[in-house]
């Protein structure tokens, strides 16, 4: 009988098909398709927000809708040069930004760590958790941007209470998605990591926290949005420096063209934040298999 190791089985061969020269055709091909597809999709977008910029300057123009309540892309992008070159009411436009960005990140940092922290601890303690729920669950029910103006009352019109609002438009995010990661563990990994001697502080660090890593940072994404609207909202209830006031003296000067360019500025900062969550998620989830 010849040895296992020179047998060779019909179902084991690779097909002509499949040979490097091939292969290397392949990954290319498909390289080449995902290209053309991430170029498609920039077209696309390109196209989407074109279609609706011209067809918001086109219906301003013939007066299909009125510019003084909804402005114009032109006029909003006036409005945004001018503030870069002569600066707004408040000061220079960077300022503005830097005290909003300030705020938020702060809010945000107080907020996520704080929620990640409890709902870890909640999560592992059913006996705190069964104490607790039922005042967070009374506490998450109330509108959180109501508590702006106890902030504001409370702490006056500088920064502190613009981070207390984003502290706890935050905080309950992040605790909710922590929480239910904890809970949602693989209960088989745990007892193997009992069994195999780990100890309680151990299956918290090497098995909980990784299992619920993709639950917090997925609520990082979320609440980094809710910490700019807590700022930016304790700046339009009062304050001295910030968007928020920008947006608010806008308002009041009737000027949609500042109120719009506001929220554009806004929004882009949004969007490199969640940029850098998004490469940060990658770098802390380089565990994870790929999905196929």
């Amino acid at each position: 009988m010849p040895p296992a190791a020179s047998m060779t089985l019909p179902g084991n061969r690779l097909p002509d098909s499949l040979s490097d020269a091939a292969l290397a055709r392949e990954s290319q091909r498909a390289q080449a398709a995902l290209k053309r597809r991430r170029w498609l999709i920039i077209g696309l977008r390109l196209l989407f927000l074109f279609v609706v910029l011209g067809g918001w300057e086109l219906a301003a123009r013939r007066k299909w809708i009125d510019p003084f309540f909804y402005s114009q892309p032109s006029l909003i992008w006036n409005q945004i040069a001018e503030w870069i070159r002569d600066g707004t009411s408040q000061g220079p436009l960077w300022v503005q930004i830097a005290v909003t960005l300030e705020e938020t990140i702060i809010g945000f940092l107080i907020g996520g760590i704080g929620g990640i922290i409890c709902g870890i601890v909640l999560g592992r303690n059913k006996l705190a958790a069964d104490v607790f729920s039922l005042y967070i669950n009374i506490a998450n029910s109330i509108p959180r941007v109501v508590l702006g103006s106890v902030f504001v009352i409370a702490l006056g019109l500088g920064m502190a209470s613009k981070v207390a609002l984003a502290v706890v438009m935050v905080f309950f995010v992040v605790f909710g998605n922590a929480f239910q990661g904890v809970i949602e563990a693989d209960k088989y990994l745990i007892a193997n990591a009992r069994i195999l001697g780990a100890s309680r502080r151990q299956v918290t660090s090497a098995v909980v926290i990784p299992s619920a890593m993709s639950w917090i940072l997925a609520s990082l994404h979320v609440s980094f949005g809710f910490a700019l609207v807590g700022a930016v909202v304790g700046e339009f209830l009062g304050a001295k420096q910030g968007m928020g006031l920008l947006i608010a003296t806008a308002q009041g000067a009737f000027n949609a063209s500042g109120v719009f360019a506001a929220m554009i500025l806004l929004a882009a900062v949004a969007l490199v934040a969640n940029t850098f969550l998004t490469w940060m998620e990658k770098r802390l989830l380089k565990w994870r298999p790929a999905v196929t």
